[in-house]
């Protein structure tokens, strides 16, 4: 008989969402030889987070639950015969045998260049090995490439045109060192919570510290600044080199350093002279004044770090705007030491790892630049091959673009979904539609993506995956496993293995000098020691580090050289740089405008970022429902003056049009944005946000996006597109909502996929508390130019448990079919969840379905708050179908979720704050986390509750 006895286990792993790096304590538990995570939570001992998580992080426990596996994650490896057919199971003995012969074939009637590879920065390093190996060693082509392409190619750029490495200086104790803190192009706050986390606490500790924010939005990070320089969306480097003008003016650089440890400043001063600060202020939409301090701060400040991410990077301008900001620190001296320097922020857990390995197309292995002869030699004779091609390969956009025109033929992409994240989503889904072949390689089954793959392999994901990565800092950690494989699924590093060993037979052309194969990896540690070798003599020399010693001592930075005890935590404090002079180099470059213009067409500049509770395409933390009640829909950010001007009232259904596409979604207003100016949260694809408001079907927010790509990075502008907004007068409605066993929630919301090309407007999203009730609910809205067929309103009641076919006498229903009206609630009985013991039971509301016009459906607001509080709706009878927005009894609109870990609603801090006698921000602050206990764990909620305090108080 097998034993009922609970055995708990902790395993020390690191997180998969952004670079930060965190580490996280995983408990898991076993039941009769079943295991599963129980919970998780920050490793005090990671020097990357120190025990501190984001509410991401801190939910990792919940994305890895069986009943959401069972609905997400692909299980078995399938193939379909031909692309009008349906994939079915298949083991991975053919899986691997079709994928090789396919690709085999392939290049033998086109060209190893007739193929790419599309791989991910959420990759292990030892995954990224072998993928970059079976490209440029064994198939002989350099297209394979990378999603980082889209977050930190500029970032690489420039550190090499400037530094002569792709190797950020800094470190994050350089955050407690600083006396300036210069965040631009990033949301910290959302993006990178845990490390804003780390600049907060600097800054309580020292009251001097200034924190300058550059920002187009007022953006939680920039409401915490001493200096909020709001400039107008693509003008980062009028803006630095305005800076520089300042300091040369007023005598703020330094000159020795200037003369001692760098080349081109000639050049450069010629250049910045002409950005006077009257003509920059006009450029980026700023005061002098703010200028002038900026820069002031920026120079004389004992220690200034520079924090950058996606506002940088993502431009067709992206590497002159991050060259233009290390300009200043070269320029003022302030690099090298402890709380200076320029600070890349990563935006995936491993974007590094694959930039080390040289996982892109331009890139060899340990940094090693595909363009020079000598470092093509080396990897050849290191990999055993008889050379590695000369060609540069197809980046992102170009490799997609290439799929779209016939150049490439086949295509394997690797735990990414580039049918939501690449720019520009027309183009990839006709690319995708006219690829011969398509492997998708993915632990998610139900990425907009995987709908292409002829071939879909099913990998390990986070909690089950072995191996390492590196963060922003340089710090390579320990990524290891704490459950079993999933059904089927394999690591990645082994479906690469898979394929490669049978491709390797298949390519005699290219086979190694001396037979023995590429692949005899023995396991992911033998990947990784391969690698280790590769790096010995370069920058990122590792050879003195081992699994061992990450084992024995924790994460390490890099470099780590044979001989030494510890890596370098701070690059550049002797000055001296890995150019071929041994000096730094400034770049000058002009100040270039956004590669899609606004005009009188297309007047609104739209930017694009992050949530704060929600990560990419959402494929992982869009399976958890309380991590939409922050944010709970798409929407579009505007200027509440642009919408008196356009005659829109806030959450009015907008059509969105850019050169590209076209998308409708509701608009939401904020002093966040400037008049003319908009904004929308980039992780909803068409998974979640789509509809047809045109000839064709909108696959998301990318469908508007620009695939403008800077020249040296190749880095797409995803962060800029001018857009045209005019209200969508959608006459008719559906909004559907219901509780649902929490096993069955996840499958519904992409069942409900099927419906969008229906519809003009179409959204099906989560919500919930993911609790003990073990249910979900699931929230629909559709709007269209015409009526809906009563069969169509017939199937979603069926989604929704609202069939009345069945004589359910917990159904009501009002309807009028002549105005196409109807209005369905559904309510159960269970036991009341006050204090009474006397066994009463309520009534509750678990469904409504509402459709009609405008005004038909405006009940759907009071409903739903009904049905989320859990409010006894016994007495109610058939008032439940009173129609418009006001309720039969009152009922409390709570508002966003401010605080996720303790479901704190925005209303009732807002109530607590009127109530409360506490005088002053930190004490406001104090009783409020007394009371609520609202930002005490995991503090993302924390800059927006004191944006809120600040607001009372003033």
């Amino acid at each position: 008989m097998l034993s009922n006895t609970l055995e708990t286990q902790w395993t020390k792993t690191t997180c998969c969402y952004c670079g930060v790096g965190c580490g996280v304590l995983v408990e898991t538990e076993r039941c009769a030889n079943v295991i599963r995570i129980k919970s998780v939570k920050g490793d005090p001992d990671h020097p990357a987070n120190l025990g501190r998580l984001c509410i991401k992080g801190a939910t990792l426990d919940l994305t890895a639950q069986p009943h959401i596996y069972e609905q997400s994650r692909a299980k078995y490896p399938e193939l379909r015969d031909s692309r009008h057919m349906a994939r079915r199971r298949i083991d991975w003995d053919t899986a691997y045998a079709h994928v090789a012969e396919k690709f085999a074939d392939i290049i033998s009637r086109h060209g190893p260049d007739s193929v790419g590879i599309y791989v991910s920065g959420q990759l292990l390093t030892e995954d990224y090995y072998v993928f970059n190996k079976l490209a440029k060693g064994l198939i002989g082509t350099n297209n394979i490439d990378t999603n980082s392409r889209l977050c930190m190619s500029s970032a690489v750029a420039g550190y090499k045109q400037t530094l002569g490495a792709d190797a950020p200086p800094c470190n994050y104790e350089d955050i407690d060192h600083a006396s300036t803190i210069f965040i631009t192009g990033s949301n910290a706050a959302y993006a990178h919570p845990v490390l804003f986390r780390r600049i907060e606490a600097a800054k309580e500790k020292n009251p001097d510290l200034k924190l300058i924010v550059v920002d187009p939005r007022l953006t939680d990070t920039a409401r915490t600044a001493d200096l909020f320089l709001q400039i107008l969306p693509g003008t980062d480097v009028a803006l630095y080199h305005g800076m520089l003008h300042i300091m040369l003016w007023e005598g703020l650089t330094d000159p020795a350093y200037i003369d001692a440890h760098t080349e081109g400043f000639s050049a450069l001063k010629e250049l910045v002279k002409n950005y006077t600060p009257k003509a920059v202020a006009e450029i980026c939409g700023i005061a002098e004044t703010d200028l002038n301090q900026a820069a002031r701060l920026f120079a004389q400040s004992s220690g200034t770090l520079s924090l950058y991410c996606q506002g940088l990077n993502q431009s067709a301008s992206g590497t002159s705007k991050n060259t233009a900001l290390i300009n200043l620190h070269l320029a003022t001296a302030q690099i090298g030491r402890a709380g200076a320097g320029p600070f890349s922020l990563t935006g995936q857990p491993n974007a590094m790892g694959g930039r080390e390995v040289g996982g892109l197309a331009n890139l060899l292995s340990a940094h090693r630049d595909l363009g020079n002869p000598e470092h093509r030699r080396e990897v050849a004779e290191f990999w055993g091959v008889r050379d590695v091609p000369a060609k540069p390969g197809l980046t992102a956009v170009p490799m997609f673009e290439a799929l779209r025109s016939g150049q490439l033929k086949a295509i394997w992409i690797v735990c990414t979904n580039p049918a939501q994240s690449l720019p520009d989503q027309t183009l990839v889904h006709e690319a995708l539609n006219k690829a011969e072949f398509v492997v998708v390689q993915d632990a998610y089954a139900n990425t907009a993506t995987t709908a292409y793959a002829d071939v879909l392999l099913p990998a390990t994901t986070w909690g089950e995956k072995s191996g390492t990565v590196t963060n922003s800092e340089r710090r390579i950690s320990r990524v290891r496993p704490a459950l079993a494989p999933w059904a089927e699924c394999k690591n990645d590093w082994e479906i690469a293995l898979g394929v490669a060993r049978l491709l390797e037979a298949k390519l005699p052309a290219a086979s190694s000098l001396a037979w023995r194969s590429l692949f005899n990896f023995a396991d992911v540690q033998s990947v990784w020691e391969e690698h280790r070798e590769s790096t010995r003599g370069r920058d990122l020399d590792i050879t003195g580090l081992s699994y061992a010693i990450l084992e024995r001592d924790g994460p390490q930075y890099w470099p780590y050289p044979t001989g030494a005890t510890q890596g370098k935590p701070r690059l550049y404090e002797d000055g001296i740089y890995p150019t071929a002079t041994g000096r730094a180099r400034f770049v000058s470059n002009p100040y270039r405008a956004p590669a899609d213009p606004t005009d009188a067409r297309y007047p609104f500049a739209m930017t694009t970022g992050r949530l704060r509770d929600q990560w990419h395409g959402m494929s992982r933390t869009g399976t958890v429902a309380r991590l939409y009640s922050h944010a709970p829909q798409a929407c579009i950010d505007l200027s509440p003056l642009d919408g008196r001007r356009l005659n829109i009232a806030d959450q009015d259904l907008v059509y969105v049009t850019s050169r590209r596409g076209m998308q409708v979604m509701p608009v939401n207003f904020t002093d966040s944005v400037r008049p003319s100016q908009a904004f929308v949260a980039m992780h909803w694809g068409s998974e979640f946000l789509s509809g047809k408001p045109g000839k064709f079907v909108s696959q998301g927010i990318n469908s508007l996006t620009s695939p403008a790509i800077d020249p040296d990075s190749q880095q797409p502008e995803l962060k800029f597109a001018a857009v045209k907004i005019t209200r969508a007068d959608l006459p008719w409605h559906v909004i559907a909502f219901a509780w649902i066993d929490a096993s069955a929630a996840v499958a519904l919301q992409v069942e409900l996929r099927a419906l969008f090309p229906h519809t003009t407007f179409a959204t099906a999203t989560l919500f919930g508390r993911d609790d003990a009730r073990h249910q979900t609910g699931v929230f629909l809205r559709l709007a269209h130019t015409e009526a809906f067929e009563p069969a169509f309103i017939q199937r979603i009641a069926q989604y929704f448990g609202l069939d009345t076919a069945n004589g359910q006498q917990s159904i009501m229903t009002y309807q009028d079919k002549r105005r196409s009206v109807m209005r369905q609630v559904k309510a159960e009985h269970g036991r009341s969840n006050t204090q009474d013991t006397s066994d009463q039971q309520v009534w509750y509301l678990c469904a409504a379905l509402l459709t009609g016009s405008a005004p038909d459906v405006s009940a759907a607001g009071w409903l739903r708050e009904y049905l989320e509080s859990f409010t006894d709706v016994r007495t109610f009878g058939r008032r439940l179908l009173t129609p418009g927005a006001n309720p039969p009894q009152p009922v409390e609109t709570r508002g966003k979720v401010v605080c996720n870990c303790f479901n704190v609603q925005e209303s009732s801090i807002s109530q607590f704050l009127v109530k409360s006698t506490a005088v002053g921000r930190e004490a406001l602050l104090q009783a409020l986390q007394a009371s609520l206990s609202c930002g005490t764990n995991c503090g993302s909620c924390l800059p927006e509750i004191k944006t809120m305090i600040s607001q009372h108080v003033d």
